[in-house]
């Protein structure tokens, strides 16, 4: 689990999945929104009746979530994977 600032309105990021050159990821809702530009994202509900999503992000440019938050897959190995997360913009 990588935890992130609380103003990027997400709870602690959790990797679900290495595989084909994406990593799937999960996080708890922090704030009232939510968007993704760059990956491929979507709303749910997790399984403790809070709100959660999920994206699937492969190497490639920065996706930015919440337009807060920059996520880079840097390098994806195998079952291993780089990431790089800092503020957006």
């Amino acid at each position: 689990m990588v935890t992130v600032p609380e103003t990027y309105g997400l709870g602690p990021i959790k990797v679900t999945a290495i595989a084909d050159g994406k990593v799937d990821m999960v996080a708890r809702l922090t704030g009232s929104g939510y968007s993704v530009s760059g990956c491929s994202g979507g709303g749910g509900v997790s399984s403790d009746g809070g709100g959660g999503v999920g994206f699937s992000c492969g190497e490639g440019p920065a996706a930015t979530i919440n337009d807060a938050m920059s996520l880079k897959v840097v390098d994806v190995q195998d079952a291993v994977a780089v990431l790089r997360i800092k503020p957006a913009g």
